[in-house]
């Protein structure tokens, strides 16, 4: 019996139909269970595979690096973002990190840009006031229009100008801060400094990357620099965000709403203060969780692996810094 010629780590369940262009290749798959997977997990399991296929959960270290290095051609995550993997060290070993980016650009913007509407409109302040059984019994909350607002977006790559095209159409205006100015943004935005871009906005989403430079940027020293009454929408990482600033400011009025699909810690304890709080409004990282997005994202997730294996550049590879 030939033994296969490529063996693959797999952390992300994928359908068999996604994986058969690596079946076709003859792969050995050797899989991980889902959910978040730490260092020593995966270090113990990367020795000798030449693939990892991994997600956001997944714990991609120099230490693991370390101890796949030597075979390990690929790794490849299910998502756009990559902070849980050492590029660096993947690039000293001479191996090619790939990820998921465009795909997930549309789903992404929904969902984002209807945690604006359901935040500054109540929408589910409106559906936790019938489910207490209030709806005759007290003042229905109100929200605000979107019509004449300044939404702010810190991160105004593909997602961010997809969300400010969709805000246009409820007749916001569109102010974004940016490493560059955003080529496709619709006719009307306005690029500002940070500083700002938190005194303008009626409601700030943030897009941008986690890095060390943006790790905790929306802390206290940020938020006291927003309107009195301004809305915050996260739907990039939750370390951008300290979450106990974000609780102060939402408790003290210096916040009316914030409504995130990330955390930091993520996910939150059923017992963070933040869940007690009538004005702060939660997902559980779906920007991506739509049939059509997760099955291309997968498939994308695979195109790198392949290329990989094969010595070929990658489809989507990870930026040069």
């Amino acid at each position: 019996m030939t033994e296969s010629p490529f063996r693959v780590l797999l952390a992300w369940p994928c359908p068999e139909p996604i994986l058969a262009p690596l079946t076709a290749l003859g792969v050995a798959f050797e899989r991980l269970d889902p959910g978040p997977q730490p260092s020593d997990l995966v270090r113990e399991r990367i020795k000798d595979v030449d693939a990892l296929l991994c997600h956001p959960g997944t714990t991609v270290d120099a230490a693991v690096v370390a101890a796949g290095s030597g075979r390990l051609r690929v790794v490849s995550t299910v998502a756009v973002g990559y902070d849980n993997i050492d590029v660096a060290a993947c690039r000293a070993h001479g191996i090619a990190v790939g990820h998921t980016p465009g795909v997930v650009v549309e789903s992404t913007a929904d969902l984002t840009y209807g945690l604006v509407l359901a935040v500054m409109r109540g929408i589910i302040a409106g559906d936790r006031f019938v489910r207490a059984g209030t709806w005759t019994t007290r003042q229905l909350p109100l929200g605000h229009d979107l019509a004449r607002k300044t939404l702010g977006i810190f991160g105004m790559g593909a997602i961010g100008t997809a969300v400010a095209r969709r805000a246009v159409v409820s007749g916001m205006r569109i102010a974004y801060t940016n490493r560059r100015p955003a080529a496709n943004a619709p006719a009307g935005a306005v690029q500002l400094a940070f500083d700002e871009l938190l005194a303008q906005a009626d409601c700030l989403v943030i897009l941008a990357p986690l890095g060390e430079q943006t790790r905790g940027i929306i802390g206290r020293e940020a938020l006291a620099k927003l309107k009195t009454g301004a809305y915050l929408v996260n739907a990039a990482r939750g370390p951008l965000v300290d979450s106990d600033a974000l609780y102060d400011a939402l408790t003290s009025g210096r916040l009316a709403g914030a409504a995130v699909d990330v955390s930091d810690p993520e996910p939150l304890p059923a017992d963070h203060p933040l869940l007690t709080l009538p004005n702060f409004f939660i997902t559980p990282h779906i920007g991506t969780s739509t049939i059509e997005t997760r099955s291309a994202m997968a498939a994308l997730m695979v195109a790198n692996a392949v290329a990989g294996l094969r010595g070929e550049p990658l489809p989507a590879a990870v930026p040069i810094a």
